[in-house]
């Protein structure tokens, strides 16, 4: 009888431990699982800010970079501004200290002579139209008048238009393919430019003289301050010619130089004062 009741305490007893067992079990794989959800949602919500994060740094270096970007545009900006005006710095203080050859070669053809049956001059092509450019005292009292090119050839020429205070003609041959010449800004010049003279001196065709710009906006024949001086050699038959920069450009149109016995003492009128009378001349912008 009493190993029969100690049987069944022992049974009792087994199955109680058994019971604590599964119970002990379920409550670690509970916490295992409970713990993996959380190590999972835990991971989820560190790689959720890590993207966060990496996107906010992302954007932040994008603008970044933006910024530097329009910063240094500005930079190289300035930069490229102050290497442009260094650049044409060196090729003004080039150009004037280079010989005229090159520019003697593009705008000589562009010069003429003005034969008169009262004297001779020079003048200079203004466009393809056939446009000459002389001094009014060139053509003055003569009846008969014809241009001559560099190439000799001989033009019949007519009268559009003068003004006797400005010293300025302008003249007009059959249209054609000519060497045209440039009328530049005037008001560009400096003393000690380098500038050339072209005409025809003495009967000498083509001579080309070279010197240097003497003083600006001196008193001429008008009376008002519309003269370039200079010491470039002017002889009868060089009115009416281009003077003539370094760049080619027509700066003003020689006009006389003061009496005998006087070196060096060459004026010229203003191109930009040329360039106003011939187009109130012709009553129409040619120039």
């Amino acid at each position: 009888m009493k190993e029969r009741n100690f049987e069944k305490t022992h049974k009792k007893h087994r199955n109680v431990l058994y019971t604590l067992v599964i119970i002990v079990a379920i409550i670690q794989i509970s916490s295992f699982v409970i713990l993996s959800v959380q190590i999972t949602k835990i991971n989820s919500d560190f790689e959720k800010e890590k993207k966060d994060v990496r996107e906010e740094l992302s954007q932040s270096f994008l603008e970044k970079i933006i910024e530097y970007n329009v910063v240094y545009q500005e930079e190289f900006k300035s930069i490229n501004e102050v290497l442009d005006e260094q650049g044409k710095t060196i090729n003004s203080i080039s150009a004037e200290q280079t010989d005229f050859s090159k520019v003697i070669q593009e705008t000589i053809k562009g010069v003429v002579g003005v034969v008169t049956n009262k004297g001779s001059g020079s003048g200079f092509i203004i466009s393809d139209e056939g446009y000459i450019v002389t001094n009014e005292h060139v053509i003055s009292g003569a009846t008969a008048a014809n241009i001559i090119s560099y190439e000799s050839k001989v033009y019949r020429v007519s009268l559009i238009g003068k003004d006797t205070k400005k010293d300025i003609a302008l003249l007009k041959i059959e249209s054609g393919d000519y060497q045209e010449l440039k009328i530049g800004d005037s008001d560009d010049l400096k003393v000690g430019n380098k500038v050339i003279a072209i005409g025809n001196p003495l009967g000498l065709s083509f001579t080309v003289t070279e010197g240097i710009v003497s003083a600006v906006n001196r008193p001429g024949l008008s009376g008002e301050q519309d003269y370039i001086q200079t010491d470039v050699s002017l002889n009868p038959g060089n009115s009416g010619g281009p003077l003539i920069n370094t760049q080619g450009e027509v700066v003003g149109i020689n006009n006389f130089k003061i009496g005998n016995g006087a070196e060096g003492l060459g004026f010229a009128l203003e191109g930009n004062i040329v360039k106003d009378t011939i187009n109130k001349i012709s009553n129409e912008t040619i120039v």
